[in-house]
């Protein structure tokens, strides 16, 4: 098994990486197009700004072998926090285009006024509705808690990409598959064994 983390200088690529580890399965961090072109899987991590994150994946010449792997050659992918909003078209947050893998766009946390105390970012442990059967909550125990950090979420297009949802003032999507494009709002590297069980579904997916 080959897990590659993309490291894009944007993502806690260590945490992930000893997350893995813990679960027994090796992984390596790189930019290099020629290792991940050899993935057997795909981790994109993500901590920053929207346009950002899409700058440097273009800069260092991915966009090309991601989508690739992703769409052609359907390599399991793991979007995580930025990295799952990467997938989609495109952000309120910026101007730059997004890979386009999902169909719907990243925006920010809007709240009505009853709400209005909410901060924004939504920082801390938080539970989420499974919507659908899918790979990275299989076997995952209703009392799972994911930690979250994050002032912008996805809306899909398509209801059927929506694998879970989260309250913070309404329902957000908090995690998302396609087939084998698959992404997690959360931080499941922060998040104890429940991430630890998101890490292993993915990392035994096909």
């Amino acid at each position: 098994m080959n897990i590659v983390i993309v490291d894009y200088g944007m993502g806690n690529l260590g945490s992930i990486q000893n997350m893995l580890k813990r679960i027994g399965c090796p992984s390596s961090a790189t930019s290099d197009p020629a290792e991940i072109a050899r993935a057997d899987k795909i981790i994109l991590p993500g901590v920053g700004a929207f346009d950002g994150g899409m700058r440097r994946l273009t800069e260092l010449g991915l966009v090309q072998v991601l989508n690739e792997k992703a769409l052609q050659k359907g390599t399991p992918v793991l979007g995580v926090c930025l990295g799952m909003q990467l997938l989609t078209r495109r952000s309120e947050e910026g101007s730059l285009p997004g890979l386009g893998w999902i169909d719907g766009d990243t925006v920010r946390f809007r709240f009505e006024p009853k709400d209005s105390k909410l901060k924004v970012p939504h920082m801390g442990w938080n539970t989420v509705s499974v919507r659908q059967p899918g790979t990275l909550f299989r076997d995952v125990s209703g009392e799972a808690r994911y930690y979250f950090v994050h002032s912008y979420h996805v809306m899909c297009n398509d209801p059927n990409d929506v694998l879970t949802t989260t309250e913070y003032g309404y329902p957000f999507v908090s995690a998302i598959e396609r087939g084998t494009i698959m992404g997690a709002q959360f931080h499941p590297e922060k998040s104890h064994r429940f991430g630890m069980a998101v890490l292993k579904n993915f990392a035994e997916s096909r």
